[in-house]
């Protein structure tokens, strides 16, 4: 039995999930129902899940967007003052007339979703099995401003390879969780879900369903979580693999932070990571600046749907310029409707503060850089795809991480890579931890 969610009932899934007659947990190799009194009242249940938004949330929605009140056009002939009105309002206009969350919401019921609490939150998470034996398990984390929707291409092509193209050799079990207070889940009503803290709760999650050998993956916020994951080496964690690795020798960072020219001795890749980072810090920023010292001042996010998109849409120069050659009618990477499903999960959960917290409590208990390396020791794999934030070189990965075990530059792909270019994420992942399997 599944449990359907009224979103438009304050989204309290303690109260909604409580009725649940049974609970699935996947032990050993299979995914197995079991009564929910047989988990007791030690809050380790896992609960299935399932979403649906009110006909009026979706109304109110489509209300909104066609009441936006607009602001004047830029006075740049390009993106430098942010998102363009013209990207907007096309957004806009789909969204209003053409746009249907219904398709993406029968997608996500249609896979098996799971709610389990860890450390007084709940969780929620996606939970594919394949069905080749000896598949390995992964637990993949997306950033912001991304969620689920950026995973929901790979998830076929890792845990059913042979349709796919792969081997049975090559399979992946899935664990697709969705952060604190993005999504699905929990929203924190204190302080302190930091990286260090998810990543502790993962371990659990893994734990839980019964993996005792698994391997991490992430990006952008993923990227930190699972990094520190294998910072705190939980037992069963054999590796990971990231596509926005931190990498960045201190020096590199400090000379930058001063301003400083870049060092004449770098090599054209590091040379090129240097120009990338230099345009970020300087102009990339705002946003994370913004939520690392007072996210809950974006009550305009919360209130308008047109904000929520042009917010999540100016993160990274060059995804924001692909969005809006894809608002243009071009095709590349993401669909109007990839960034619209992602979009609207954000404005049908009420994720857009709490989401944003995760900024400032990583300020406030701080692990270092986002992109300063943390020391790990575990086996770590490594793809570098061109248009993300900064292309990691070789040289610096081979010094951050002292067991790279695999290492892969791309010809094109961006900072959603698993989203905007899954054929080539997944073949990513088979290449990667090929040699993290056990033999069959």
């Amino acid at each position: 039995m599944s449990t359907e969610t009224d979103a438009s009932e304050s989204f309290d899934r303690r109260q909604i999930l409580g009725a649940a007659a049974v609970s699935a947990v996947a032990l050993g190799t299979a995914s197995v129902l079991l009564p929910q009194q047989a988990f007791a009242a030690s809050g380790s249940d896992i609960r299935p899940f399932r979403f649906k938004a009110t006909g009026e949330q979706l109304a109110d929605l489509r209300r909104r967007v066609v009441a936006t009140r607009w602001p004047e056009k830029e006075t740049v002939p390009d993106e430098s003052q942010g998102v363009r009105l013209a990207t907007v309002q096309q957004l806009a206009r789909y969204w209003a007339t053409g746009y249907d969350w219904r398709k993406v919401e029968a997608r996500l019921n249609a896979l098996p979703n799971f709610i389990t609490e860890i450390d007084g939150l709940d969780i929620h998470f996606i939970h594919v099995r394949s069905k080749h034996a000896h598949a390995l398990p992964l637990i993949v984390t997306h950033g912001w401003p991304g969620s689920i929707i950026e995973q929901l291409k790979i998830i076929d092509p890792l845990t059913n390879p042979t349709a796919h193209g792969g081997s049975a050799a090559d399979a992946f079990h899935l664990v697709i969780p969705s952060l604190p207070g993005y999504g699905f889940s929990g929203k924190p009503t204190a302080p302190g879900w930091n990286p260090q803290r998810i990543a502790r709760a993962w371990a659990v999650l893994m734990q839980r369903l019964g993996y005792a050998r698994y391997v991490a993956q992430g990006g952008d916020w993923g990227n930190a979580v699972t990094e520190t994951m294998a910072l705190q080496q939980p037992p069963g964690l054999v590796g990971i693999h990231t596509n926005m690795p931190a990498t960045v020798p201190v020096s590199i960072s400090q000379a930058l932070a001063r301003g400083e020219a870049p060092p004449a001795d770098l090599s054209p890749d590091e040379r090129n990571a240097w120009n990338q980072l230099d345009v970020f810090n300087k102009e990339g920023l705002g946003y994370a600046i913004e939520m690392n010292n007072r996210p809950q001042t974006l009550y305009g996010i919360v209130d308008s749907p047109v904000g929520l998109a042009a917010w999540m849409i100016d993160h990274d120069a060059r995804s924001q310029e692909m969005i809006g050659r894809v608002f243009d009618g071009k095709t590349e990477g993401l669909s109007r409707d990839d960034v619209l499903d992602n979009v609207t999960l954000y404005w049908l959960t009420n994720t857009a503060i709490s989401s944003a917290r995760l900024y400032w409590d990583n300020a406030h208990h701080p692990a270092g850089g986002f992109f300063d390396p943390r020391g790990i020791q575990l086996p770590v794999a490594v793809s570098v795809f061109p248009d993300e934030i900064y292309a990691a070189p070789r040289s610096w990965a081979e010094r951050a991480y002292p067991q790279l075990v695999y290492f892969n530059r791309l010809e094109k792909g961006g900072h959603f890579a698993a989203w905007e270019q899954p054929a080539l994420f997944t073949a990513e992942m088979r290449a990667a931890f090929r040699s993290l399997r056990q033999p069959a």
